[in-house]
């Protein structure tokens, strides 16, 4: 899929891609990305199911619906406020789930929102944004796991055992009994930027420099999403694998 937007001021081009992979049965990642309905701009968002169950899915799509319904409907310009109760919104909603299908019952939620008055990235979990610029990837987000902060404080190697069993260990999440809250950031558009928004499926199978071969691809952005869940794909497909691709001019 691929929609043009004129948001934040700039040309924004999306191209969106998603792959259930060779692990789980169906894909429990939820994507969504769209025009905002009462202005310019643009709503995109990944949510992925914890576990691959019905709580799983329930949790994704709740979350996601909850938190477009916010963005949709809110008037003023976007500032943290409204983005931190659109969370806390789907927080309370996905917990609710829970207690009826009383099972595991939560996601992570990534999401870029962006009009003429700026452009905001709200993130809780373990899927990311990457940003391409001038030639350098950057991280945008953090991972909100044991795994991240093992690597950050040198617990264990990146690449043991012991990281790999922490990455399933997420400290904040749609879902959580807690109801945290999201990290949310504000980001300036510059044209030839290129971000990306993408669940673990994507993130943790295919390596830095292949992203940043394929995200500075002279490319559309639907071509540029597939080819980083076929890479996926290429390296094992151990998980569902979603991409939104968003290019700036």
């Amino acid at each position: 899929m691929t929609i043009e937007v004129q948001g934040a001021g700039r040309l924004l081009r999306v191209g969106t891609a998603t792959e259930v992979g060779r692990r789980y049965p169906a894909n429990f990642d939820v994507l969504h990305a769209t025009q905002l309905l009462r202005r310019p701009g643009l709503c995109a968002v990944v949510a992925d199911g914890m576990g691959a169950g019905e709580g799983s899915r329930t949790a994704g799509r709740t979350a996601v619906d909850v938190f477009t319904t916010a963005v949709q409907d809110h008037r003023g310009p976007f500032e943290p406020a409204p983005l931190f109760a659109a969370v806390a919104d789907a927080q309370r909603r996905v917990r609710a789930a829970g207690q009826e299908l009383r099972e595991l019952t939560g996601c992570t939620l990534t999401a870029l929102v962006a009009d003429a008055t700026g452009a905001w990235v709200t993130q809780i979990g373990d899927s990311r944004v990457y940003r391409l610029r001038g030639g350098l990837l950057e991280l945008l987000t953090i991972d909100h796991t044991e795994a991240w902060l093992g690597a950050v404080h040198g617990w264990f190697p990146a690449d043991s055992p012991q990281a790999e069993a922490a990455r399933y260990q997420l400290h904040r999440f749609i879902g959580h009994p807690g109801l945290p809250e999201p990290d949310v950031l504000s980001v300036t558009m510059f044209p030839g930027d290129v971000y990306c928004l993408c669940t673990d499926g994507v993130a943790e199978q295919v390596p830095y420099r292949r992203m940043e071969q394929l995200l500075g691809a002279a490319a559309p952005p639907d071509a540029i999403a597939a080819a980083l869940v076929a890479a996926s794909l290429e390296a094992g497909g151990r998980d569902n694998a979603t991409a939104v691709v968003v290019a700036v001019a």
